[in-house]
């Protein structure tokens, strides 16, 4: 699978609205057939960046994702929003689903 972090550092004005922003992006991103998950978190040290966490199946759902009409208007949309360009790791691993942690097991 792709599996995506990326961090976004939204504009102060705009930091508490940044859910219902992202939303029709968000839901149409997470209707895709090879999307796995796609979610936003608030950082907690920073209360004006989302962390967006993302998988896709495979390099046909990357791609798929990347050149869909809703990608492409979040590109034209979502940076008036940000303070500055989002930062992201990108990385195909041999997985296709959350793993538990066995570190933090609960009986």
């Amino acid at each position: 699978m792709i599996f995506i972090t990326a961090r976004f550092p939204v504009k102060p004005e705009h930091a508490d609205a940044w859910p219902e922003i992202s939303r029709s992006f968000t839901q149409a991103t997470q209707a895709e057939p090879g999307c796995l998950w796609f979610f936003w978190s608030r950082r907690v040290e920073d209360p004006n960046e989302y962390v967006l966490v993302e998988a896709f199946a495979d390099d046909t759902a990357g791609a798929a994702h990347v050149h869909s009409t809703h990608f492409k208007q979040a590109q034209q949309e979502l940076p008036q929003y940000l303070s500055r360009t989002p930062f992201i790791v990108n990385a195909t691993i041999p997985a296709s689903d959350w793993s538990t942690l066995g570190e933090l097991a609960v009986d």
